[in-house]
């Protein structure tokens, strides 16, 4: 496999994460919380980077993309634990760091409020998928893009 496909790979996986996420808000109506809206915010970059990695040929490229790729999905995997053992348990989870990077700092709240418009507390927000809770399904998508990111890190150098 070359690092290209890797990359095409995780890209569609991360669209394909936050396309599940805006199913369940629309479709079933699962509101996100701030900690959610944050998790969709990092597998969009997660993907950006993927897709910059296809772009830019040679080792410098698909070094800094598999390297931003490992930092959004360190940073995606770490939001989803906080969300599951700290945000989880409190009734209110607004003015968070989640709240402040996705609304105060970026303003997506009011650029694409059908994705990163927080509509729930993190309590109302904790709920199963197969028995699991939501969040974990996050931890371990984020996960799985940051090894995919790590592979390319230690693939050897060869022709695009």
């Amino acid at each position: 496999m070359t690092p290209r496909w890797l990359f095409a790979g995780l890209g569609v996986f991360c669209l394909a994460s936050l396309a599940g996420a805006l199913v369940s808000q629309h479709v079933y109506g699962m509101q996100p919380c701030p900690w959610c809206v944050l998790q969709r915010l990092l597998f969009l970059s997660a993907a950006v980077a993927c897709a910059l990695g296809c772009a830019w040929g040679g080792s410098a490229g698909r070094r800094t993309a598999a390297t931003l790729g490992v930092a959004f999905a360190a940073a995606g995997a770490a939001a989803a634990l906080w969300q599951h053992f700290a945000a989880a348990k409190s009734a209110s989870c607004n003015l968070t760091w989640a709240d402040r990077i996705v609304s105060s700092w970026l303003h997506l709240d009011s650029l694409l409020p059908d994705v990163f418009s927080a509509r729930a507390s993190c309590a109302d927000a904790a709920v199963d998928l197969l028995g699991v809770p939501y969040d974990l399904w996050s931890f371990a998508a984020f996960v799985l893009v940051a090894a995919g990111m790590v592979r390319v890190l230690g693939m050897p150098p060869q022709r695009w």
